[in-house]
């Protein structure tokens, strides 16, 4: 491939990438929806304008670690303290019981796998993909009903928090058992070891910071050196613990959230990710998603995973917001609260796809489901809160 032709694909793929995000919007969906959408749609399976690269990969891979260093920068420390115990419960059940439920679907679909084996190991990675909930467009519409500042949208936040903080972990620990090379003892002392780096590292590098920042408010310096941190983070999860490379940027924007810059230099991060690096992260998913070798099989799979996903969430998050003495509408809208998926999930996909965990096909799936909850769970949540409002009235 031509070198300059590079220039051509990232013109085709900004430019269709956001006219599809417009689009996406208009319609009530998330935006990254119609990303994915564009990238399908210009990439081979379907008008083949652009073909993956590696250079494409290479950017994709810089877009995710943006990505996740966003959500560690924007995790509210004192909110995730405040809510305790309550809201750890209920994460801790929205994880395991998703998680359960996709391991048992793709058994129940694929044959039961070996414990330890290849198969065995792709299967419970079809449940960690379930277990990241992605709260955006349940905020918006708690925003919207006036419900967010609530108890229940209160603990719906908090639990979304941590529920991504154990997914990753999960993450973290199924692709570490996952390398031939690994045992049990290696893994756990590694990520053991990772995240204990982490605490005397972070907290020496945040107190840094914090006088960085009162000496240098809203200066550039800040922002730039976050970024080196982030891909600092991310360097050395990978080479040094065998962590993924997202895990180190998400604890580097963890370390960062309670500096009062944390805003500002999440604002500066994201014009080079809203510009480029996210757009192309999208739509490199649509690129990879191959529909050319979806059967009726791999349909009705793909119908199963996202019927389980929602249904595993409510249950898993739901029950165990009953045992803490939510009352039972209050539970059931915790439940479907907590059932929307997006960039989580997809970025939990793609690192399954480069370590060998997911073909390229099963990202249908993951796409599917991402459309369904988004649009399901806003009008579930106002049906929810409509009848609260006429039980009231009689």
């Amino acid at each position: 491939m031509e070198t300059y032709s590079i220039f051509k694909d990232l013109a085709i793929i900004i430019v269709f990438a956001k006219l599809f995000g417009i689009l996406a919007r208009k319609c009530k969906a998330p935006q990254v929806v119609g990303e994915i959408i564009a990238g399908l749609l210009i990439g081979p399976s379907l008008l083949g304008l652009v073909q993956q690269s590696d250079f494409l990969a290479r950017m994709a891979e810089i877009g995710v670690v943006l990505l996740m260093f966003s959500a560690g920068l924007e995790t509210n420390l004192k909110e995730l303290m405040k809510t305790g115990p309550v809201a750890l419960l209920i994460a801790c059940s929205g994880v395991f019981v998703p998680l359960l439920g996709g391991a048992l679907l793709y058994m129940g679909f694929y044959g039961a796998a070996p414990w330890a084996s290849e198969e065995f190991y792709k299967a419970v990675f079809m449940g960690v993909i379930m277990t990241a909930t992605s709260v955006s467009i349940t905020v918006q519409s708690l925003k919207e009903m006036g419900k967010l500042k609530g108890k229940v949208g209160t603990t719906i936040l908090s639990a979304a928090i941590i529920d991504d903080v154990i997914g990753i972990i999960v993450l973290t620990f199924v692709i570490g058992f996952k390398n031939p090379e690994s045992n049990p003892g290696s893994v756990v002392l590694s990520t053991v070891l990772f995240f204990i780096m982490a605490l005397v590292v972070g907290f020496i590098v945040y107190k840094i910071f914090k006088k960085l920042d009162e000496r240098y408010p809203h200066t550039q310096r800040i922002p730039i050196l976050g970024l080196a941190l982030c891909f600092f983070f991310a360097y050395a999860a990978e080479k040094y613990f065998g962590i993924a490379d997202i895990t180190g940027a998400y604890v580097a924007g963890i370390v960062l959230c309670s500096i009062q810059d944390s805003s500002y230099i999440d604002r500066k991060m994201e014009v080079s990710s809203y510009i480029i690096f996210g757009p192309i992260f999208f739509a490199s998913i649509g690129l990879k998603t191959s529909i050319d070798n979806v059967s009726a099989g791999l349909l009705l799979f793909s119908v199963g995973f996202v019927v389980v996903a929602l249904i595993t969430k409510i249950i898993g998050c739901g029950l165990m917001a009953k045992l803490c003495r939510f009352g039972f509408q209050d539970s059931l809208k915790i439940g479907v609260g907590m059932m929307t998926r997006g960039e989580v999930a997809l970025i939990v996909a793609q690192k399954g796809l480069s370590v060998g965990l997911l073909t390229p096909e099963y990202f249908t799936a993951v796409i599917l489901l991402i459309i369904v909850s988004s649009i399901s769970t806003p009008i579930l949540l106002k049906l929810l809160y409509t009848k609260d409002r006429e039980g009231a009235a009689a």
